[in-house]
């Protein structure tokens, strides 16, 4: 019985998620009302369809199942907020509605949305005020706006994790949710025991970062030694490669040409279509999978001139069938937008590559594992991996703590502040209050999406890269490899990916890398000559800071 059951689930469930991801397509690809309300009740009946699989999985006897089957089972049972009938939907519906429909007035423009054009302007700008006035702003239009709505959202996500109790198995918040989907008790103390392993590095990239802004600056910087947050050529500080641009000085190697391609792309017209294509050629010569037919005539590469507002952050989409899938991005030519392409791409090949399996394993073998894959393919400079290591732990440890009630509402902002100082060594660059949701300035809080994943990726991509090189390339450093035209190593990532989530990480990661926990040696290796660099830079200055965000809240 069993059995028929997850034959039956896996045929419903397909239709079910393809119809929803249409909805949600496009809601996503062009905002208007009508699209919205299409979106709230596909939603409705996708819940419903959920729930009662949910009950069904439940009501038969697990205590003498296999492994495979009861896995199966527990990824039907857990449904998530969706056990709730309507109202998280409609509260998080409410919070990207705010934050994809959000436009400023900066020096005297009018209208501008987060991207492309506040995006720009904090990646290209040098004007203090400027970048300050454009920080702000979208922190007034964003976050403050959904700050009681937050509140609301988790306190019924909590309400749906206590729903969600399995046999074995209790929730108690929403975290533990998310947590769930790691299949890994300990995975928190993981990857604090790995942001421990990083932060020596870190440090020195940040005072390194601090000194040339300071000199650029002419002492205007903290007294405490932070960074303010407004000053790192990215709307959350959270990557800082733009300030190789912006910032005199920062290139730790000015007489080596540079690798961003922006120019070369600009100069040859090349547009969105043929930076895609250039990612799919590399794609095809490591043995994997083109794009489908499907890929090229449904994908949304540019804001269509015709609408006003779309979600233009980039996504990988996969339709639950054998050849829809599909990649949304309002695609700019330069070098950002080329590495989000091989990074989007990589999401693609995933989705492809698994596609054969039941509906339930139809995912990542973790969900590091999607964003780690896209990064294989693209991997980029330490400004921007490494300063991303410690925001992606704050995104998730400030919504642990303050959905376990250890952090209480009137101290939601003061909280995410503390963090990142604690973490980052960044500070805003105004004073704040508990009237602002700076948090909810940021994409995935607005629209629920855990964030280790990304924490996670960035490490396996290095220990993978590593995997990869030691088939064409095992005698050359790390750092030089590139896996370009390797079909051994293509191979071996087909291998691995065509299982989808249907054996548990550890396992995969074995395969993989030979290795069956996360290891962030192969990251500190691919950057070792920077840190030899910076260790010559830094003799005799300072390394940290000291932060205490009362100074920065009224």
């Amino acid at each position: 019985m069993v059995q028929n059951f997850l034959k039956r689930h896996n045929m419903l469930a397909s239709k079910q998620c393809y119809y929803f991801a249409i909805t949600q397509w496009s809601y996503s690809t062009h905002i208007t009302q009508e699209n919205r309300d299409q979106l709230l009740n596909a939603s409705q009946v996708f819940n419903e369809f959920k729930r009662q699989q949910s009950i069904e999985a439940k009501s038969f006897d697990w205590t003498n199942i296999d492994d495979y089957t009861r896995r199966q089972l527990e990824k039907v049972s857990v449904i998530g907020t969706a056990i709730l009938k309507g109202q998280t939907a409609l509260k998080l519906n409410e919070m990207q509605t705010i934050y994809s429909t959000a436009n400023v007035c900066i020096q005297n423009k009018c209208g501008l949305e987060l991207e492309p054009d506040l995006v720009q302007i904090m990646a290209t700008s040098d004007n203090n005020s400027e970048l300050l006035e454009a920080w702000v702003k979208w922190r007034e239009v964003s976050g403050k706006q959904m700050r009681d709505k937050f509140i609301t959202y988790y306190s019924l996500g909590n309400k749906a994790a206590k729903l969600n109790e399995l046999p074995n198995q209790k929730f108690e918040t929403l975290a533990d949710l998310w947590l769930f989907q790691w299949e890994t008790p300990d995975i928190k103390e993981q990857i604090h025991k790995l942001l421990l392993q990083l932060m020596p590095f870190y440090c020195k990239l940040h005072a390194y970062v601090r000194i040339k802004l300071n000199e650029s600056m002419a002492g205007k910087l903290s007294n405490d030694l932070t960074i303010p947050a407004h000053l790192l050529g990215n709307m959350w500080a959270q990557q800082w490669t733009h300030t190789m641009k912006t910032v005199k000085g920062v290139d730790p190697y000015p007489q080596i040409q540079t690798i961003d391609v922006t120019i070369a792309l600009k100069r040859q017209n090349y547009t969105s279509r043929q930076m895609f294509d250039l990612s799919n050629q590399f794609l095809y010569n490591l043995g994997l999978y083109p794009m489908t037919d499907k890929f090229w005539k449904n994908s949304v590469f540019e804001k269509p001139k015709n609408r006003s507002q779309m979600v233009c952050h980039a996504s990988a989409w996969d339709f639950y069938n054998t050849d829809d899938f599909r990649i949304k991005q309002c695609t700019q030519t330069d070098m950002d937008n080329f590495v989000k392409i091989h990074h989007e791409m990589g999401h693609i090949q995933y989705f492809m590559l698994y596609s054969h399996q039941p509906i339930v394993f139809r995912e990542a073998a973790n969900p590091g594992f999607h964003e780690a894959i896209g990064d294989v393919l693209a991997l980029s400079m330490a400004l921007d991996k490494i300063p991303l290591l410690p925001f992606a732990y704050i995104m998730d440890k400030y919504r642990w703590d303050v959905f376990s009630g250890k952090i209480p509402n009137n101290y939601l902002n003061k909280y995410w502040w503390q963090l990142r100082g604690q973490y980052q060594g960044i500070s805003p660059p105004v004073r704040r209050s508990e009237r602002h949701f700076d948090a909810g300035a940021k994409y995935h809080i607005a629209n629920g999406v855990e964030y280790i994943r990304y924490f996670v990726s960035i490490i396996l991509q290095f220990q993978i890269h590593k995997a990869l090189c030691s088939f064409g390339q095992k005698d050359v450093p790390l750092y030089e490899c590139d896996i370009d035209g390797d079909k051994e190593a293509g191979n071996k990532l087909k291998q691995v990916l065509t299982l989808g989530s249907s054996v548990k990480w550890p396992k995969q990661l074995q395969m993989l890398t030979g290795n069956q926990r996360i290891d962030i040696k192969p990251m500190l290796d691919y950057f070792k000559p920077l840190q030899q660099f910076l260790d010559k830079q830094l003799a005799g200055h300072h390394i940290g800071w000291n932060f205490n965000v009362n100074d920065y809240f009224e």
